[in-house]
């Protein structure tokens, strides 16, 4: 689509919103054009937070659908739209809720702790769900002899435990299939040609990608870090919809993508992040669908869990 066009929707959104008393909330790893068109722009932690404030009667999260669900856990008089509802998540598929239900059962002593990149199905099996912004304050929350259930990703789960020391976590196997596709080999040979350069990864990445990083966080993090670095390089180790952000703030800086394994794959961009677009974007204003609609029961447990994790400082 040209910039015509991207204007032209944009606009239209802009009238819907005012039409329909709408916001829009977005994620860091959406397409550019998305992100211009949003009224908060954020990592999950920020938009979980910021979804509580919104005043509007409709909120349109410009994201992946367990995303948009948790929006609808913390707001559920409003109506809460998902503009592609095909929009998934390969961490939060890589979950099965019946399966995590029978694991759970297996270990009811433990803690369970689970990434916000899982189903509200999941969220209700959760005691206290976390975030990358977070993981490490919610883990240490927890009393140290507690045995926890860490899910769904392993590499964060990890992380979190060599940085705890916890050996007491058991780490539910699953994984993001952006993270897990970056080459060490790759991003090595860019830090020879980039000496300067300050390598920031996401802890969703392997242990080895993890390893060789200058600073490791999440994506909120990640920006903090590269704008109060003295740095005028940088190697991007996460998901590449956040360069988008990074170019707007700190226009003076360089931002080089690390590559994938796989560079025909174009691996290190969410095929479901940019299943979001413009025109579903227009289409679900117009319309106000599809919809977010939750069990009341799974959505006061998955509620729980979230609010456990809000609520530490």
């Amino acid at each position: 689509m040209n910039v015509e066009n991207h204007s032209a929707l944009a606009r239209r959104i802009g009238e819907l919103k005012r039409e329909k008393n709408a916001v829009i909330l977005a994620h860091y790893y959406t397409a550019p054009e998305v992100q211009a068109v949003a009224d908060f722009l954020g990592d999950s932690l920020a938009l979980s937070v910021e979804a509580q404030s919104v005043e509007a009667d409709v909120i349109l999260f410009a994201g992946v659908h367990f995303m948009a669900e948790t929006a609808k856990v913390l707001c559920p008089d409003k109506k809460v739209l998902i503009p592609c509802p095909e929009a998934g998540c390969s961490l939060a598929d890589s979950c099965d809720a019946g399966a995590f239900a029978a694991f759970r059962a297996q270990h009811p002593d433990h803690t369970v702790v689970s990434y916000v990149n899982t189903t509200v199905e999941v969220k209700a099996l959760t005691d206290i769900c976390c975030t990358s912004s977070n993981a490490l304050k919610v883990v240490e929350s927890i009393p140290a002899d507690r045995p926890v259930i860490f899910a769904p990703d392993r590499n964060l789960g990890s992380y979190i435990r060599k940085l705890t020391g916890r050996e007491n976590m058991l780490l539910w196997d699953g994984a993001c299939h952006v993270h897990e596709e970056f080459s060490l080999e790759k991003l090595l040979a860019l830090k020879r040609e980039h000496p300067a350069a300050k390598v920031v990864a996401h802890p969703e990445c392997r242990a080895y990608i993890v390893a060789v990083a200058d600073y490791v966080g999440s994506t909120a993090g990640i920006l903090s870090y590269c704008g109060q670095s003295d740095a005028q390089e940088f190697i991007v180790v996460t998901e590449a919809g956040i360069l988008a952000e990074m170019r707007r703030r700190h226009p003076e800086k360089r931002f080089i993508p690390a590559p994938p394994d796989d560079e025909t794959c174009g691996c290190n961009n969410c095929r479901y992040m940019k299943m979001v677009t413009l025109e579903n974007i227009a289409a679900a204003l117009e319309t106000l669908s599809p919809e977010i609609v939750l069990d009341e029961r799974i959505r006061r447990l998955a509620e729980r869990s979230i609010r456990n994790m809000i609520n530490i400082k």
